[in-house]
């Protein structure tokens, strides 16, 4: 486990101290320090009941560890724990956040916005959404069926109509399923979901920019996973259009918490139209009175947020820009690289079935058998195989329509079958696919 952040942390934190030095001394205890080490150390045996989120044999969900300067970013600021609804709660941790943002919305293209940080996705979606809800009010939202479930429950906690969309045998979404929707009319707002969470999949926002001239309705990008793909140099050629294209969506989400290298919660929200600020007003009678500047919470629908977040973001991008071709872009490039050489090897492997060629960092594939059931027990079996050598997959419920020529005997339109996904997003996953692979076979009896 990688403890060089504290390395960092101590001597941030005496600098810290020196900021305040003007102070008169005041002596400040915490309550029950005595019993403070005794607690950790219960807490620590708890924590180790964990999955090692942090090592490259842990390929299941989307978890990235943390760099070592956002850790210690965070921790030192939370000795001040400011909190940025406002700036009389976190006045330079809400000029860090401001400043952070802006180089997100940068990385998409965008110079004039509006557009702050949140809890992470979910809540980043519900603002999109919200928004998108003031703006046409009454109409549909539409996603994919392969877009995150929080869609369709966010627009019933809105009380906005939903309905999916099909997908075609990549997991992205149909086009032609799409326009058809759109023909009916009442559609006010398309999600267009560039990175799914299943098989990571990217939706044609080329085709969807071109219909959004035909039908007028507004095209929100949920790339909470896949945003900082933007940056990567070795996507697919329809991929890369669709990421060229983002900064023609009217919002955008984005999560720092999973390719940005930052600690849970840390979403964020764009929309293109600065104007959009204007659904947010309100008034308070308590919490604006230090500054004529805009508050973050008076563009935002959350109140307390850890401004520690904005604190280790910013710190992280001024270690590592959003840039082509920097160290945290080649870091992205190596996540996707080391898919698709899993991918190949699965391919490769009479046991199974390989599923659509990842377009970003996740893979998923299927166990060969005669009926879906069988599949999906087998899978099931090397997933328990794999964790207890020491390799950590994941499983997924996909379309059978995924795997093609899997030739199972029960398989119907709209089959389901449970199939293993590994998502590789640690940039060491790349020096360590043989071995995740090796695994792989053992787990499955093939090697």
């Amino acid at each position: 486990m990688n403890d060089s952040f504290l390395e960092l942390l101590a001597p941030a934190l005496d600098r810290l101290g020196d900021q305040f030095a003007g102070l008169p001394e005041a002596r400040i205890e915490p309550p029950a320090m005595d019993g403070a080490a005794a607690a950790l150390d219960e807490a620590v045996r708890r924590m180790g009941d964990n999955y090692p989120y942090f090592h490259p044999l842990y390929a299941g969900q989307m978890l990235k560890p943390p760099h070592p300067a956002a850790r210690a970013a965070y921790a030192m600021a939370m000795a001040v724990n400011p909190n940025n609804h406002a700036l009389e709660g976190g006045r330079a941790s809400s000029r860090m956040e401001v400043e952070a943002v802006r180089e997100i919305a940068r990385m998409f293209g965008w110079t004039e916005f509006l557009g702050h940080l949140t809890s992470g996705g979910t809540f980043a979606n519900l603002e999109a959404l919200w928004v998108a809800g003031q703006t046409a009010p009454g109409k549909k939202i539409v996603a994919s069926e392969q877009a995150h479930y929080t869609h369709s429950r966010i627009s019933s906690v809105l009380r906005l109509d939903y309905a999916s969309v099909a997908t075609d045998g990549r997991g992205r979404m149909d086009l032609g399923a799409l326009e058809q929707l759109l023909a009916a009319g009442g559609v006010g707002t398309v999600v267009a979901t560039l990175g799914t969470t299943a098989v990571g999949a990217v939706d044609p926002l080329n085709g969807i920019l071109a219909l959004q001239r035909n039908y007028g309705f507004r095209v929100h990008v949920d790339a909470a996973y896949g945003g900082y793909f933007r940056l990567a140099s070795n996507l697919g050629a329809e991929a890369a259009r669709a990421f060229a294209r983002i900064g023609e969506a009217d919002s955008i989400v984005v999560d720092p918490h999973k390719h940005g290298l930052q600690p849970y919660g840390c979403g964020c929200v764009l929309f293109r139209d600065p104007a959009m600020g204007r659904w947010y007003k309100h008034d308070s009678p308590y919490t604006y009175f230090t500054s004529q500047e805009l508050h973050l919470g008076e563009i935002s629908l959350e109140c307390s947020r850890a401004g520690a977040s904005a604190v280790a973001l910013w710190t992280t991008q001024r270690l590592l820009p959003l840039e082509r071709g920097g160290e945290f872009a080649r870091g992205l490039e190596q996540g996707r690289e080391a898919a698709l050489r899993l991918h190949r090897m699965i391919a490769e492997d009479e046991c199974f079935v390989a599923g659509p060629e990842p377009e970003l960092d996740i893979v998923v594939w299927a166990v060969k058998a005669r009926t879906l059931e069988e599949s999906s027990r087998r899978a099931q079996e090397i997933f328990d195989r794999a964790a207890e050598g020491g390799l950590h997959l994941a499983l997924a419920h996909l379309p059978a329509k995924f795997f093609a020529n899997a030739g199972w005997q029960d398989a119907g339109e709209d089959s389901t079958v449970t199939c293993l996904r590994s998502v590789l997003m640690k940039p060491e996953h790349l020096t360590w696919v043989d071995e995740i692979g090796r695994r792989i076979g053992e787990a499955a009896g093939s090697r």
